[in-house]
């Protein structure tokens, strides 16, 4: 079993935990909220993120150190179960556990998550159509879509539903091309 599988395997039940105490409670906005706010100082802070992550620090001072920063920011129940976090020594897969909290909460909610890369930006229109598009082809309510702008792609466009891929890119239609005329 690969290490990204023990993960999460063990990120789950602490995401499930917590997707069952804010809908109980009526907070998941508020949940969803405070959870992105973390997960965006994990991404603008490395010294954050290593200080976490680092196994020589002490859980008590980790433990200062996540009250005095997000005290005033997060519900008390998400700052005790931080807290537990690094009790437990899992506070390193917080990032996996918000991630994995997202997924429960957006099946909750008929929400499906698209990932797409292009080339260019796509304009409003754009993202509406491709929304209208995949609100019919998945049969949901609610598309999120998630940009990736990669300028390796010439034209077109990949989109990624869960483990479902539709490469409409340029680079995508030489390659199926090139695979047809080596099998003739």
């Amino acid at each position: 079993m690969s290490s990204q599988n023990a993960n999460d395997k063990i990120a789950l039940p602490y995401a499930e935990a917590l997707l069952e105490y804010a809908s109980e409670n009526k907070l998941i906005s508020d949940m969803n909220s405070s959870l992105s706010s973390i997960q965006n100082l994990l991404a603008e802070s490395t010294d954050f993120k290593v200080f976490l992550n680092n196994p020589l620090t002490a859980t008590e001072v980790k433990k200062v150190v996540i009250t005095k920063l997000l005290a005033n920011q997060v519900n008390d129940f998400l700052l005790k179960f931080l807290l537990v976090l690094v009790d437990r020594r899992r506070i390193n897969l917080i990032n996996l556990i918000i991630d994995k909290y997202f997924e429960l909460a957006y099946k909750l909610d008929s929400i499906t998550i698209v990932n797409i890369s292009t080339s260019v930006a796509l304009t409003e229109a754009q993202q509406e159509a491709l929304i209208n598009k995949l609100k019919t082809m998945t049969n949901s309510q609610t598309v999120k879509l998630e940009m990736n702008i990669d300028t390796s792609l010439l034209g077109g466009f990949i989109i990624q539903i869960g483990s479902k891929v539709i490469d409409t890119s340029l680079a995508g239609k030489l390659k199926n091309m090139a695979f047809y005329l080596n099998n003739m």
